[in-house]
């Protein structure tokens, strides 16, 4: 195998294995070279990612060292990418009745979730989480994906208990915008004691919901090192419940009478 062949392969393992600490020997082996050879190739490697903002490779010395890479999206490709999306949000054709957008569709979509998730992870890799937390269900896809680019579980709250899933821990919470007492449950055995958790939704209009989370959070002695949100409700103009949190994107006005609705994305 030629060089360019075998920077290409590696390059390909490494992606599709991000946050696995990978043994030097273990790729001396894949492609039957020295591992000096294989050292050298990782330095190309960690240069070319460092170029395009994809990420970064790490390296970890010792003997049971080897190389981690650790994906990331430049600070430029996620301000486009948001951009993007805000305007395809901003049609009449997603205004629904009672003046609600309808977002569904892009949050089941891989194409969109996926840079969304590695935009989470950008913005909150420095606090060291270890474990991404969610409520059900438009959450989900959402904190997977972010999960996936730190390398950590993704832990889904629930709004109701399932005997599949042992005992657990429950909570009342008022929601900030009806004002409905709600019921949120979580096993025990989906998150250990005194983790840090990433807190991750789709959506904040009064902050209950958020706010409820983080109060769960505390019968696990769980600290929530963040809050990632994908859009917050900038037309709400009452103090919401919380406010250290971090919005991609502002809902910032609908009109159904004129079929106008706008979206912004905040500058990361």
């Amino acid at each position: 195998m030629k060089r360019t062949e075998r920077l290409i392969a590696l390059t390909e393992i490494l992606l599709s294995r991000p946050n696995e600490l990978l043994s030097l020997g273990f790729f001396a082996d894949c492609f039957d070279t020295a591992k000096s050879t294989i050292s050298e190739d990782m330095v190309a490697i960690k240069e070319t990612l460092s170029l395009t903002g994809k990420g970064r490779l790490e390296t970890v010395p010792g003997a049971a060292g080897g190389v981690k890479f650790l994906p990331s999206i430049s600070k430029k490709e996620a301000q486009g990418f948001l951009q993007k999306l805000a305007a395809s949000l901003s049609t009449s054709e997603r205004m629904l009745p009672g003046g609600f957008l309808y977002m569904a569709d892009l949050l089941y979509d891989p194409a969109v979730v996926r840079p969304l998730g590695l935009i989470f992870a950008s913005i909150f890799r420095s606090k060291n989480p270890e474990a991404v937390v969610t409520i059900e269900t438009k959450g989900i896809p959402l904190a997977l994906m972010t999960a996936d680019a730190l390398g950590i579980p993704a832990v889904v709250v629930r709004h109701g208990n399932k005997v599949t899933e042992g005992s657990s821990v429950s909570i009342n919470y008022v929601s900030g915008s009806s004002k409905r007492i709600q019921t949120m449950t979580l096993a025990r055995r989906a998150l250990g004691t005194g983790k840090k958790v990433l807190i991750i939704d789709d959506f904040i209009k009064a902050g209950g919901t958020a706010k409820g989370i983080m109060t769960l959070m505390q019968e696990f002695n769980a600290e929530v090192v963040g809050l990632g949100i994908l859009m917050e409700d900038a037309i709400w103009n009452t103090s919401r419940l919380i406010d250290q949190y971090f919005a991609l994107l502002q809902f910032v006005e609908i009109d159904p009478s004129i079929g106008k609705t706008v979206v912004k994305a905040n500058i990361l």
